[in-house]
C-alpha cells in the first residue's frame, strides 16, 4: 500500500475516533451535565477532525505528484471524506446546542446530494467514464469542513452568545447552498458525458 492510502486508512481511523469523541460529548451533555468533560472532547474532536481535513488535501496532492493514483484510493477517499462530513452533521443532530440549529432536514439534503454524486460516479465508472471532482465539489468540501469546524468551536465555547448562533446558523445555510449547488454542478455535467458517449 502507498504512502496516500495508508493515510487515507489514517483518515479513516482519525474518523473513528472523532465520532467517539462526539458520541461522549452527546453522553456528558445529558442530565446531570458534566460541561467540562463536554468542552474538553469537543476541542479534541476539533484537533482530530482538523487533521483529518489537512490529511484529506494531503493524500490527493501526494497521489497525483507522484503519479501513484490507484483503485483503491479514488473509492476510499472520497468514502472517507462523506463519512467524516455526512457523520458530523448527524452527530450534530445529538448536541445540545446545535440541534436547535440544524434541522434533520439540512442533513437529509447533505445526505442526498453525496448518495446522488457516488450514484453517477459509480454509473460512469461502470461504463469507463472517468469522472473526477468538480471545482464546485472541492469549494463545497472547504466550505464544510471550516463550517463542521466553526461549528464545534460554537458549541464547545461561543454558545452562550446570541451573535455567534447567528453567524454560525448563516454558515449551516451556506452549507447548504453550496451542497445543493455542487449537486446540481454534477448533475450537469454527467448529462454532458454521458449524452456524448456512445450508447
Amino acid at each position: 500500500m502507498n504512502l496516500p492510502n495508508r493515510i487515507t486508512v489514517g483518515r479513516f481511523v482519525l474518523s473513528l475516533v472523532y465520532f467517539a469523541l462526539l458520541a461522549a460529548a452527546q453522553v456528558w451533555e445529558a442530565p446531570p451535565a458534566n460541561r467540562e468533560r463536554v468542552v474538553l472532547v469537543l476541542d479534541i474532536a476539533l484537533i482530530v477532525f482538523a487533521i483529518a481535513s489537512v490529511t484529506d488535501a494531503l493524500d490527493g496532492y501526494l497521489a497525483r505528484s507522484r503519479n501513484v493514483v490507484t483503485d483503491f484510493g479514488r473509492v476510499a477517499d472520497p468514502f472517507v471524506d462523506k463519512i467524516l462530513i455526512c457523520g458530523s452533521f448527524v452527530f450534530f443532530l445529538t448536541l445540545k446546542h446545535l440541534s436547535s440549529i440544524i434541522g434533520a432536514w439540512m442533513v437529509v439534503v447533505i445526505l442526498a446530494r453525496e448518495f446522488l454524486v457516488q450514484g453517477i460516479r459509480s454509473l460512469a465508472e461502470s461504463k469507463g467514464i472517468a469522472f473526477h471532482s468538480s471545482v464546485w465539489g472541492k469549494q463545497k468540501m472547504i466550505v464544510q469542513c471550516i463550517v463542521v469546524s466553526c461549528a464545534l468551536f460554537y458549541s464547545a465555547h461561543m454558545h452562550r452568545y446570541n451573535w455567534a448562533k447567528i453567524v454560525i446558523t448563516a454558515m449551516i445555510w451556506l452549507v447548504l447552498v453550496t451542497t445543493v449547488a455542487s449537486g446540481i454542478a454534477y448533475i450537469y455535467s454527467a448529462r454532458k458525458i454521458f449524452r456524448s458517449t456512445p450508447q
